[in-house]
């Protein structure tokens, strides 16, 4: 269990795609949020849940958080989260990642590095909503937002959010390809939803792989 650094769930999404809050979908007899919140607090002290409706959230007993900066898609919730921490490092992940393993969480936390981000690359993508972020990211997040309201002031572009890509890069995150370095890595363990499809996919796989 870890005191020094904070689990923060990211459920801001507006799950458009989903047509209904992805989050409290279930995969067997629990909600995907609720797989998320007892997972991270089996490794985490501290839990908070960023979300910009907290009242769907109240009967989780978590600390909720709304969005600081509105409108700026995940960025946004990893700076309030950021905002809101009382630990230097904190271990950001998405609410809608139910495969996601005890193992690969404390994989990532305790990767050996001086790198104010540190996050996976696996089944083909780098994954940017599930890993250790520094609280130092906080003053470029906020220059990513004030370059994102310059650039779109005087266009149409206010809908398109901010990209976390940009904040890793500008970071110089640590990305570790953890199908080559984690040992006995199952495959799809990142993998998030965004529609039916998907969400029936997950379901299948949870249940044949025992996650």
């Amino acid at each position: 269990m870890y005191n020094d650094i904070t689990g923060i769930i990211l459920s801001g999404g507006k799950s458009s795609r989903m047509g209904e809050n992805k989050s409290f979908l279930k995969i067997q007899d629990e909600t995907i949020i609720e797989r998320i919140v007892k997972l991270m607090g089996s490794i985490f002290d501290e839990v908070m849940i960023i979300t910009n409706s907290p009242d769907e959230y109240k009967f989780l007993g978590l600390p909720l958080n709304e969005d600081i900066y509105k409108n700026k898609g995940p960025l946004g919730g990893i700076h309030a989260g950021l905002s809101k921490s009382k630990t230097e490092r904190n271990f950001i992940i998405s609410c809608d990642m139910p495969l996601m393993t005890n193992g690969m969480i404390e994989y990532l936390t305790e990767y050996p590095t001086k790198k104010l981000i540190t996050i996976a690359k696996a089944d083909g993508f780098v994954q940017l909503l599930c890993g250790v972020y520094s609280k130092k990211c906080l003053p470029l997040i906020e220059m990513i937002f004030k370059d994102f309201e310059e650039e779109t002031r005087d266009t149409d572009q206010k809908q398109r959010s901010c990209n976390v890509d940009k904040l890793t890069k500008m970071i110089d995150a640590e990305i570790l390809d953890v199908e080559k370095r984690f040992t006995n890595y199952i495959p799809g363990t990142f993998f998030n939803m965004n529609n039916q499809k998907e969400y029936i996919l997950i379901k299948d796989k949870y249940i044949k792989q025992n996650f």
